[in-house]
């Protein structure tokens, strides 16, 4: 009789266990990844890149929605109000700490309501200024902003986007201030810059390195701790003198709050190995942008810390949205 019991027991927490495991499994429907920007973009880009991959690796379609729109706060609130099942997920970049940090209220709280799974990739700023401007170094140009207090122009992608808050940044840390130029994405302003419309400029390296290397603008410092494979002409920020300054732009994976852990692992470990694949990685490559997983602990620290950044930013310039 006891036998009997400990066999019909073993048996029950078996059928318990696999119900479990069934519970947990991922993905059994198509998945939809939420790119909350307008189409065209290096971010969306970047999702087909890695859903083809975790399609390939689970079997299941990964579809890419992009829901662009105030700030990237539509597509996150859409992801954030999904089902928390691991079929509805947000490839985004910088832009979320920066609505976390610039948006006094929010649709959603964005510490609960999303779940940071990992990183996927990484892209280092360059600061640039037009061809005909006389500063030749970094050093040249804060030298030239102390002297002409907002005399000097910049260029970024909109008020408030992560563009506009990392030149202030900079240039806070030098005691120099420039007079901001909002455009309708940054390559509206590049254009500018490249017609001497205005005087600096930054965006990602991807983004600039054509027109740097072109001779139409002149590139000053990147980021990064080593030069750039695509402007090893371009000294990074510690070899221009400013060492403590470093605007990287990245691109990650999050999920509605309240997805089970077991699923945002399975989720961190395909995306990890999806941004290994050659085809990924070489896509990711021709656009300056580098291939980097990371654990959701570590990507949540990375964005809470960026967020605190940006807001003592955005309070001491005074930035409001329009």
């Amino acid at each position: 009789m006891i036998k009997m019991w400990s066999r019909l027991a073993c048996a029950l927490a078996l059928a318990a266990g696999a119900t479990a495991a069934h519970s947990q499994a991922w993905p059994t429907k198509t998945v939809r990844i939420i790119v909350p920007f307008a189409a065209g973009s290096f971010t969306e880009t970047a999702a087909r890149a890695i859903g083809a991959e975790l399609s390939t690796q689970t079997g299941q379609a990964f579809i890419i929605e992009t829901r662009g729109g105030a700030g990237s706060t539509l597509g996150t609130d859409a992801v954030a109000k999904a089902a928390p099942d691991g079929h509805t997920l947000l490839f985004t970049d910088n832009s979320f700490a920066v609505s976390s940090a610039l948006y006094a209220k929010l649709p959603y709280d964005p510490e609960k309501d999303i779940i940071k799974v990992s990183t996927a990739a990484e892209a280092p700023a360059v600061i640039m200024v037009r061809q005909d401007l006389a500063p030749k170094t970094l050093k040249e140009l804060v030298e030239l902003a102390r002297k002409q207090p907002k005399g000097l122009t910049f260029g970024s992608g909109g008020q408030g986007s992560s563009a506009h808050l990392a030149v202030e940044l900079f240039f806070s840390s030098v005691d120099a201030e420039l007079t901001h130029v909002p455009y309708k994405g940054v390559a509206a302003a590049i254009l500018d810059l490249i017609a001497g419309r205005i005087d600096v400029g930054l965006s990602s390296v991807g983004s600039a390195a054509q027109h740097i290397k072109g001779g139409r603008v002149r590139g000053l410092a990147v980021a990064g701790k080593e030069r750039h494979p695509l402007l090893p002409e371009v000294p990074t920020f510690a070899e221009a003198g400013y060492p403590d300054y470093n605007m990287i732009y990245w691109f990650g994976f999050m999920a509605p709050g309240g997805t089970p852990p077991a699923i945002i692992a399975q989720l961190q470990q395909g995306i990890a190995k999806a941004v290994e694949q050659p085809k990924v990685r070489d896509a990711f490559a021709g656009a300056g942008v580098r291939a980097v997983a990371s654990q959701p602990a570590e990507f949540t620290r990375r964005v809470e810390d960026e967020a605190r950044t940006w807001k003592r930013v955005i309070s001491r310039a005074g930035i409001k949205t329009e």
